[in-house]
């Protein structure tokens, strides 16, 4: 026990390194060859306003969010309120920002704190919400394809001329390869099951399946799924308007179109997936190399994109880290208040 005490420090140290680490790679891919005295002229440009109107549709997906866990939770015996539901998820988002996925545990624990449901049972909602958010994303990810299929093709040939290569079609090889792998492991897997049960790591591999499983059934005991669907759309919408319309804060970007925007959110999102600490410097990259795809299919320079593309994402990533920093700050004293009028309640019963 001692042991795993002194380790558990530096597995956090290694894991907020690596995290750094990370961040600080994307970054400099993402900066590097750029005249910083360009960006600060984009910032100084940029109308502000569309910025605080973006943040208004940040700071209401926080409270559907909230009021669309609250229904999660109800099927299992729980109904928490709505502002537990929010200030836990603030301070959810506020701990990501330091360990990243930290923020998942952190805001069950918190919620166990205020409103006594246990960890085990609403951490199995935040991997259905995390499913429900993944179909969202799929359908965002759908009509990029659909509408900006031009921006994707311009830039893959863009980055192959750029390294003297000439695009070849894809093997059907590759794929049967990969099916056969992936057959050949299903084999070793049932082959193997009896033995593999003796290592702790494969029961708990199993027990996370079994938690994920369970997690996407609940979703069928859910009392009003019409007004959950409504609030999963909601969120997603928010999460949009708060991507796109930051797109009008600068002029170089004001002219993008609804299915500019679809491109800039599946963009935007697969660089916050990215395990670095608040999606700091891929979100940059992410964003930089997304804009100069737009501006090839618009037939406009590509580096002028780039330098764009990362004024779009500072302004943008800035404002989400304003509101995860103060909605978890304050946060704080709100969940320490309800914890404490808890114990007060058990105190008079």
């Amino acid at each position: 026990m001692e042991e795993n005490k002194k380790s558990n420090p530096l597995k956090t140290f290694l894991t907020i390194a690596i995290s750094l680490a990370i961040a600080a790679f994307f970054m400099w891919l993402a900066v590097r060859g750029l005249e910083f005295k360009k960006i600060a002229g984009y910032f100084a440009k940029a109308n502000y306003l569309w910025v605080f109107i973006a943040a208004v549709f940040g700071l209401l997906a926080y409270w559907f969010r909230a009021i669309r866990w609250n229904l999660l939770l109800e099927p299992l015996g729980y109904k928490i309120s709505n502002s537990n539901s929010l200030w836990t998820i603030s301070f959810g988002y506020l701990m990501n920002l330091t360990i990243p996925r930290s923020g998942e545990l952190a805001r069950s624990t918190a919620l166990f704190g205020v409103e006594k449901v246990p960890v085990e049972k609403s951490f199995g909602t935040i991997i259905l919400e995390r499913v429900v958010d993944l179909v969202c994303m799929l359908g965002f990810l759908g009509l990029t394809l659909l509408f900006k299929y031009d921006a994707i093709i311009a830039f893959y040939k863009y980055v192959t001329e750029e390294k003297g290569k000439t695009p070849e079609p894809q093997s059907n090889n590759k794929l049967f390869l990969l099916l056969g792998a992936a057959v050949v492991l299903a084999i070793l897997f049932f082959a193997l099951r009896k033995k593999l049960q003796k290592f702790p790591l494969y029961q708990k591999v199993v027990d996370f399946g079994k938690g994920i499983f369970h997690g996407l059934t609940s979703i069928f005991k859910l009392k009003q799924k019409g007004k959950f669907i409504l609030l999963s759309v909601a969120i997603w919408v928010c999460y949009y308007l708060a991507a796109y319309l930051v797109c009008f804060a600068l002029p170089e970007t004001s002219n993008f179109t609804i299915a500019d925007g679809f491109f800039i959110i599946v963009v935007g999102t697969l660089g916050m997936m990215v395990p670095a600490s608040g999606g700091i410097g891929a979100f940059h990259f992410a964003l930089k190399l997304g804009i100069m795809a737009l501006f090839l299919s618009m037939g406009k320079n590509p580096e002028e994109g780039g330098e764009i593309g990362l004024s779009y994402a500072f302004i943008s990533h800035t404002m989400q880290m304003v509101i995860m920093i103060v909605m978890g700050i304050i946060s704080i004293p709100m969940l320490t208040k309800a914890r404490n009028e808890l114990v007060k309640k058990k105190e008079f019963q």
